[in-house]
């Protein structure tokens, strides 16, 4: 990935995270800035953006911290370790198989209750237009 740097308001921008939210996952070690200014303020990086995206698209499924924790730990593992012994890489491997399948598993349940909205919306539309004010009372 790219050696820039980024300050924590263009990643907020970026991620469409809160400052604060950037700065719980730092305190809960999900995402650690990868350097510092001389004067402090946080540095992160392309993979830094793309950790904070992972857990985004996490956080609306229902999965916890530890949760996300597990999976970037396993991908971590994946992607900077190729001297992984075959049992472990295929032990890693399920892990993020088994968070693939809870993922699609929510992804259908968020779609039941989309297409249920959708239809109590139309509901309310069709009732509106059944009955419109009647003018002049």
């Amino acid at each position: 990935m790219d050696d820039k740097h980024m300050q924590i308001g263009e990643v907020a921008a970026r991620t469409e995270l809160s400052l604060r939210t950037i700065r719980h996952y730092e305190e809960t070690g999900l995402v650690i800035p990868s350097a510092r200014s001389q004067g402090g303020f946080r540095l992160y990086t392309e993979t830094d953006v793309s950790r904070l995206m992972v857990i985004r698209r996490m956080k609306p499924l229902g999965f916890t911290l530890d949760q996300m924790r597990d999976l970037l730990d396993a991908t971590d593992r994946l992607d900077r370790d190729a001297t992984l012994e075959p049992g472990e890489r295929e032990a890693l491997l399920e892990r993020v198989r088994t968070y693939r399948q809870a993922a699609a598993e929510q992804v259908e349940k968020l779609r039941i209750q989309l297409e249920r909205a959708e239809d109590f919306a139309a509901t309310l539309s069709a009732r509106s237009e059944q009955n419109p004010p009647t003018a002049g009372l």
